[in-house]
Order: C-alpha cells, then structure tokens, then sequence
C-alpha cells in the first residue's frame, strides 16, 4: 500500500525538476538574443553616423588670446666676488715676528696686519745713519778746505795787482781753489747718497710692519708666526681683504646670442644655493667687452651690483641669474602653437617651422562661421612658450587655432608638438 503512494510523488518531483531548467535554458536564451540586437544596433548607428560625416570633416584645438605681464628673462651663471678685494704682500724677505688678525676680522686703513723681524733691518739703519755722519763730517772738511783756498787765492790776487809775487802763485791759487769747490761739490754728493741710503733703509723698516690698505674685513689669512717670507722674484700673498661685503658685485657670464638684449641699467635677480627659495636683486653696472671662450662656447662677463645688507652672501658663492631683457606691464599675448599653425590650401593642417619670421609678421588663425580665417599679426619677442604681439586683430579672449583634428580624432606629428606647447 506504501509503495503505490511514493511512485506518483516521485514522479511528481522528477516531472517538477525537468520542467524548472526548462524554463532556466529559455530565459538565457532570449537574453542571448537581446545583446546581439543591442550589438547590430550598436554597429549601424556608428556605420550611419560615419556615412553621414564628410571624410574631409575636421575640429580644431583652440587656445585663448590673453592679456598678462609679459617679460623675457636672459639666465646666466656667475660668481660673487667683493666690490674692491686686494691681496697684502710683503715687499721684504725675512721672517714672520708675529700675526696680530685671523679670519674674519674687521681692520682699518694703516692697522698692523704682521710684522718681519727686523733685527737685520735695524742694523742696516744704524749702519747707513754712520755711513751719512761720515760724509757729512767729510762735507765740513771740504767746505774748511774751500774757505781757506778762497782767501788764498784772494791775496795773491791783490799782491799780483801791486806786482809783489810773480804770475805763477796766482796759478797755483786758482787751482788750489778750483779743487776746493770740487772736493766740497763731491762731499755734498756723497751726503745726498748716504742720506738716500739711510731713507730707503727707514723705509724697509717700516714695512716691517705690514699693515692694511683699505677699510674691510679679512677674507684668508695666508701666513703663520715663524714663517718664512721670500719676496725675491714676486710679492708672496700673505693676507685676502675685502673692502665691505654689505655690497658685493655678481659676474656672470652672458652667452653672445643674449648680448643685443642687454644693457647697463636692466634689472635682474639671481638665487644661490644656499638659499634656494629666495630671489636677490641686482642691476646691471658693467658689459665687458673681453670674451671669454670655454668649450668653444663665447660669453662676455656682466656686472651686476647686489645689496647684501644682510649679509647673507658670501664672496665665491655660485649664483644664477635672470636678467630681465624685456618686460610690458600689459601685453597681449598667444601661445607659439597658434603661430605655427596654418591652413594649406588642400584643407590639411600644416605647421611653420618658427614662431617668428624674421620680418616679425606671422599669421594667426581663428574660426568664423565654422571655417578657419587667417588673421595677419605683427609678432614681437617671445620667452619659449608664449609671444608677444605688437600689432593685428586680437583681443583678449578670442580662440586661435594650434591644432586640426581629423574625423577620427587623429592628429599629425605637428599636432603633437602643439598639444607639447599648449
């Protein structure tokens, strides 16, 4: 009896399970077939959409005129040196007595720097002041010799008037007398020599003492106590001055290409290492004409004054600086994307290979009605990325073209330049 009940049921449950993955496979079928209608659906709209485009159909890449601060910056490396630096030497050999700065010191004109011993230079003194006392003692005995010679020869002048001595003695007195003032004309040589002697030997002792030049502060100090000095075939370099680091001078090095852009008066301003955040000031004071050729690359050494009141600077720092060559408060400007952009007559995009020719007239494009219009612009300096125009149709604002796309958004390799502009 139990049996008959549980084969329907069986049956039951196997006709249900068949029945559900029937309905399973039909539902995965018709959204099988929903995508691939949304596909071909899909596939004609862009094959329509393309048929309906002309292939000669183009959009632009546009960038705006603007209005802005423009200037031109000419950079150059260089190094700060001292207004008014200056090496002291010894004019004297010997030995260093004793050093009485060290770095960093602050001196005055005339203020004792070093000294020689002058042991040696002393005794030249006294030796030279005996040598003089000598001559001059000599000096009084010619000038004794001259008188008496000059009343000798003056009687046997007046006897030879009265005819009391013969013509001979009155020879012999004049002679006498000549070699008296000889004798003393000599004796006045050597006082004058021996007096030199002992001037130049008061001199060398005074620059016994080395002392300072200027006002300002020590650099180097180049020489210890108990050194040596040879100053026989050049000055041996023993201290390093500067007159005043509260202003200092930057020499920079300008490429010839940048040297019709510059002049005396232009500002500029620099960064050093030390501070890389700050911009320091400076003004152009000096355009050498030497050239200076390194590498085969020629540039011309520029003076720029720098304040350094703070102090901040150190002589030898390494330094860049950006000199100013032009600069207008208010000027109307394109990136140079837009001025090498042109339309050839095929309707092809074409680029000009520079952003300025050198009659400074360029072309400029923009798009009225939907076409490209050609806009002639007189162009004046730019600074790599955009350029100055100084004359044409331009207002701030307005779209210029810099690229052509094609309908399949392709662009050429001058397209690619632009975008690298832009």
């Amino acid at each position: 009896m139990e049996q008959p009940q549980q084969e329907p049921d069986t049956d039951i449950a196997r006709t249900l399970s068949l029945d559900g993955a029937s309905r399973k496979r039909k539902h995965l079928k018709w959204w099988i077939v929903i995508g691939v209608l949304g596909v071909l659906t899909g596939t004609a709209g862009v094959v329509m959409n393309g048929q309906s485009r002309s292939p000669d159909s183009s959009e632009f890449q546009t960038v705006k005129v603007r209005r802005e601060s423009f200037s031109v910056d000419i950079i150059a490396t260089g190094t700060l040196k001292p207004i008014n630096q200056v090496d002291v030497g010894s004019e004297l050999s010997g030995t260093i007595d004793s050093v009485k700065v060290d770095y960093n010191d602050r001196v005055r004109q005339g203020q004792i720097l070093a000294t020689l011993n002058t042991d040696e230079l002393e005794a030249k003194v006294l030796e030279s002041k005996s040598s003089l006392e000598s001559e001059q003692a000599r000096l009084r005995v010619a000038r004794a010799t001259l008188v008496e010679a000059s009343l000798k020869f003056q009687r046997v002048q007046q006897l030879i008037a009265k005819r009391l001595v013969p013509l001979q003695d009155v020879d012999v007195a004049r002679a006498a007398y000549d070699r008296a003032r000889a004798e003393e004309a000599s004796a006045k040589a050597r006082v004058t020599l021996a007096q030199a002697n002992l001037d130049a030997n008061r001199t060398n002792l005074a620059k016994a003492a080395i002392r300072s030049p200027i006002d300002g502060i020590v650099l180097a100090r180049k020489v210890e106590p108990g050194q040596t000095v040879a100053a026989s075939f050049q000055t041996p370099v023993l201290f390093t001055l500067a007159e005043d680091l509260t202003r200092m001078v930057l020499h920079a090095n300008v490429d010839e290409a940048n040297m019709g852009q510059i002049k005396e008066g232009q500002d500029a301003s620099f960064t050093v290492d030390a501070y890389p955040s700050r911009k320091f000031p400076a003004k152009i004071v000096s355009i050498r004409n030497d050239p200076q050729t390194v590498d085969g690359i020629v540039t011309y050494e520029t003076l720029l004054s720098v304040d350094n009141s703070e102090l901040l600077l150190r002589p030898g720092m390494t330094a860049t600086a950006n000199i100013t060559a032009h600069r207008v408060a208010e000027a109307i400007v394109v990136p140079n994307g837009a001025l090498r952009f042109s339309k050839s007559r095929s309707g092809e995009a074409a680029f000009q290979g520079a952003a300025a020719s050198p009659d400074r007239s360029q072309v400029v494009w923009t798009l009225r009605d939907g076409k490209p219009v050609a806009i002639p612009v007189s162009v004046g300096q730019s600074d790599g990325h955009v350029t100055e125009i100084i004359a044409g149709e331009l207002n701030p604002g307005m779209s210029l073209l810099v690229n052509e796309i094609d309908a399949n958004g392709g662009g050429n390799q001058a397209t690619r330049l632009s975008r690298q502009d832009n």
